[in-house]
């Protein structure tokens, strides 16, 4: 028997054995009094109880990653007797001051969060890892009471962020099989075993577990589709904006080790480096010395272990994990980037200086296209510089995902989340529309500053959006007869779904982004 009444009575009697246990006075043991409680693998939780769910925070899945752990793989949690109150934040992992996140120099920042609806299970299950370019972001940003509503359970995750997530170096190497970097994505991997063993006591389901996320935490969904390790922690995938390092590229093991030495030395480990000295450095000497080395941010590394080879070639090779996914960007990606430096300097970029700009900030290759974006046919410069940014680091790497993918027999969804009215990300006044730039998705499936500022028309796309996730989480199908009708994505149909307060199928988004340009061939 799993009901509500069933599963609140077990609750109550674990709490009031454990109370026993404790030298707890039974008397006072009622099911009024006592907050919700599951028994994980490595010891009891009590959490908060809401009306509708019940939620867990701070939860350890790993051990911290603290001295001698510190650049290694994540080590199992030690158990604890007793309960342990799940009621807040755990730290979150160590990162500068940004838009995206609180600055911290915490590396005990294993820590994730389940929210989870208060009606019988088993529900399907949602994981989803944030973004931040691999160096910024925390899992308290999102609260996703939207999609528990939809009965899912949802689970939020902190992992190893910058240098101290994504370093490799020949002194680690040495130590670890000849492979080092990739720590982070190790402690998603350590999570998503965490889920598997433990999220049944939540009412998740762990045999229907959708792996979710945005930016960097997209290309973390991506390259989990790709790793080995990963096969068989989750069931699907929905990676949003999450195929820009197809743009970039993946640095090899011995190009990461290059940085990694060149960071250590810039942080006071010079060569020959040693792996107790990389370890002693201070925090925020590493997270220091890694804005040299990583700019704007890590990328994960091809490090033979984790990833045996870049995602693209994976993905092109058919060696994914063959589960459905559902894979999109935002119609204006790139605006959040002109923004950040137009709110930085105070200077917008002009028409005399918008060759320069992109020569700056995308390349000389990315600039030889710019006579195919003029700036007298955008509104200003500053739309036309996010455009090109747009087609070639997200929009066009993301539709060569969803054909390689799709190529290889995985069932994709494709979407393109295109509200041009969409609440402006960053605090400030801008000289141009942020339209729906990197980011601006987020209001609309989770509650977060954003939020608050939809208008009835994008609350309801947002409450369309939020059934289609769950939707697709439930069972690798986004659609109901309700809905629009969203097509499974083939290279004959090129077909995506408008995601604008009108929902539409559209066939121009090759067209729209110029991909004949940015992804031949694909």
């Amino acid at each position: 028997m799993n009901t509500p009444a069933s599963r609140g009575l077990g609750r109550l009697l674990l709490a009031c054995a454990l109370a026993s246990g404790l030298g707890t006075n039974l008397s006072a043991c009622s099911e009024d009094e006592e907050p919700p409680l599951v028994m994980t693998q490595s010891g009891a939780l009590t959490g908060t109880r809401g009306a509708a769910a019940d939620v867990y925070l701070g939860i350890p899945y790993a051990a911290p990653p603290v001295g001698d752990r510190r650049w290694r793989a994540p080590a199992a949690m030690t158990s604890w007797t007793g309960e342990r109150a799940a009621v807040a934040m755990g730290p979150h992992c160590a990162q500068p001051p940004s838009d995206f996140g609180v600055a911290s120099v915490s590396e005990d920042c294993l820590y994730l969060n389940v929210y989870t609806p208060r009606t019988a299970g088993p529900h399907p299950v949602m994981v989803w890892i944030h973004g931040g370019a691999f160096y910024l972001g925390q899992s308290n940003a999102y609260n996703p009471e939207a999609l528990v509503a939809q009965g899912t359970v949802v689970v939020t995750l902190n992992y190893r962020l910058g240098a101290l997530g994504f370093l490799a170096n020949p002194a680690l190497s040495a130590e670890q099989g000849g492979h080092s970097g990739n720590y982070g994505l190790m402690d998603q991997q350590a999570a998503l075993r965490w889920v598997k063993a433990n999220i049944a006591a939540f009412g998740g389901d762990p045999a229907n577990v959708t792996l979710f996320g945005e930016s960097a935490g997209g290309f973390s969904v991506n390259a989990h589709l790709a790793a080995p390790a990963s096969r068989g922690l989750f069931h699907k995938a929905i990676a949003m904006s999450g195929a820009y390092p197809f743009a970039f590229g993946q640095d090899t093991l011995a190009a990461s080790e290059a940085r990694g030495t060149g960071l250590a030395a810039e942080a006071g480990c010079p060569a020959p480096q040693t792996a107790a000295c990389l370890r002693a450095l201070p925090v925020q000497a590493v997270l220091t010395a890694q804005a040299k080395a990583y700019p704007s941010g890590p990328i994960p590394t091809v490090d033979g272990s984790v990833l045996t080879a870049p995602v693209r070639d994976t993905f092109a090779s058919g060696g994914q994990a063959p589960v459905p996914v559902m894979q999109g960007t935002t119609h204006d990606e790139w605006r959040l980037f002109v923004a950040q430096a137009e709110l930085a300097t105070g200077v917008p970029v002009t028409a005399e200086t918008y060759l320069p700009t992109v020569t700056a900030t995308l390349g000389p290759l990315v600039a030889s296209a710019a006579p195919l974006y003029p700036v007298a046919a955008y509104a200003n410069a500053s739309e036309a510089l996010g455009a090109i940014g747009t087609d070639a680091v997200f929009a066009c790497s993301g539709r060569a995902s969803a054909r390689l993918l799709s190529a290889a027999g995985n069932v994709v969804y494709s979407y393109e989340f295109n509200d041009p009215a969409a609440p402006q990300a960053l605090p400030g006044q801008l000289s141009f529309k942020s339209g729906a730039a990197h980011t601006s998705e987020l209001p609309y499936l989770f509650t977060m500053p954003g939020s608050a500022a939809l208008s009835p028309a994008q609350r309801g796309l947002a409450d369309t959006m939020v059934r289609y996730w769950t939707r697709f989480a439930r069972t690798g199908n986004p659609n109901e007869a309700a809905a629009t009708v969203w097509p499974a994505y083939t290279a004959a149909n090129d077909a995506y779904l408008s995601l604008a307060p009108s929902v539409a199928v559209t066939t121009n988004f090759a067209t729209d982004h110029q991909c004949a340009v940015w992804t031949p061939g694909v």
